[in-house]
């Protein structure tokens, strides 16, 4: 039996998917992300989580025939090198793909995140049958997956899609991990929302999520969904806040790409239906076309990353093996 990894790296976990020659995932485990260490421990700590998988599934990894990774990274596809990482800025200017198979003996690819995540829901997902289709990650960092003619559009050095950095209101707000301010990351994503109410609290601004988190510095996006469920006020401005910008990102999107099939996926889907409904209605309010345009959302859940990340070794082992 032949077997695959899949790797999904975020801000605060790193997944792993071990996959049969049949595409069938067949054991997952996962680890948190400590965006302290720098990229070499931190690729050392993914290589010991791929090991621990395969030590659990009793399988050994010269059975295994390649390894793929998402990051949340800027990354130079080709040659597997990553450029920086917003959300765990230590990775950066990285021969990732290098520093992975001089260690694993495995053939690795290596590509961002949203990519991976976008192969999976196209090929497997709520982007099944869609020529063109636009994955949209809303979690701790937000960015794009684009399909276009049924593959995947990387762009001249890798990183198409990485949209969460464009800018919406230039040098206004916290900084981002791209470091500028103002980006539509720095406005949606989980983690900026909460530097976004940290900076209020500290403004003097009410609100029970310091209670609920057990103070200031511990407020997650979790926190923030809570206090909103309880009418929090502070809580109700953030969720809006994010539905907002959130909206104004998909339409500037469908202006570029023209693409009428949003697959959104992340931890951020959390807020449930009625804040995907005010993401619509923003969209709507600003798309003056009256052509269909599909919102869907994410189904493979939690396995989204593992499973794109696969997809990215996959095919091209088994390409390899058969010429």
């Amino acid at each position: 039996m032949q077997y695959y990894v899949g790797v999904d790296v975020g801000g605060t976990k790193v997944a792993y998917g071990l996959f049969d020659e049949n595409r069938s995932l067949i054991a997952r485990s996962r680890t948190a992300s400590d965006s302290s260490l720098s990229a070499e421990q931190f690729s050392d700590c993914v290589i010991e989580g791929i090991h621990a998988l395969l030590q659990d599934a009793n399988v050994s990894i010269s059975d295994v025939q390649g390894v793929g990774i998402g990051m949340p990274s800027f990354i130079q596809f080709d040659e597997g090198f990553i450029l920086m990482t917003s959300n765990l800025t230590n990775i950066k200017n990285f021969a990732a793909k290098e520093y992975f198979e001089q260690r694993l003996h495995l053939p690795v690819v290596l590509d961002n995140d949203a990519n991976t995540a976008a192969l999976a829901e196209h090929r497997q997902g709520a982007g099944r049958g869609a020529k063109h289709m636009l994955f949209c990650p809303v979690s701790t960092g937000i960015s794009n997956g684009i399909i276009i003619n049924d593959a995947l559009f990387r762009g001249s050095y890798g990183w198409a899609g990485e949209s969460g950095h464009a800018l919406i209101t230039p040098d206004e707000g916290v900084l981002c991990g791209c470091e500028n301010q103002g980006c539509f990351m720095s406005h949606v994503s989980g983690s900026m929302i909460v530097k976004r109410v940290q900076k209020r609290l500290a403004e003097g601004a009410s609100s029970i999520l310091p209670q609920l988190a057990g103070g200031a510095e511990q407020i997650t996006a979790e926190t923030i969904k809570l206090g909103s469920d309880q009418g929090d006020e502070l809580a109700l401005w953030a969720r809006e806040h994010m539905a907002y910008y959130a909206g104004v990102w998909l339409f500037n999107l469908y202006q570029i790409f023209n693409i009428n099939c949003f697959v959104l996926g992340g931890g951020l889907l959390a807020f449930g239906r009625p804040w995907l409904d005010r993401i619509e209605q923003v969209f709507w309010q600003y798309n003056k076309n009256p052509l269909p345009v599909h919102f869907k959302t994410a189904e493979l859940g939690r396995d989204t990353g593992i499973i794109g990340a696969a997809e990215l070794v996959i095919p091209r082992i088994k390409e390899q093996n058969h010429e």
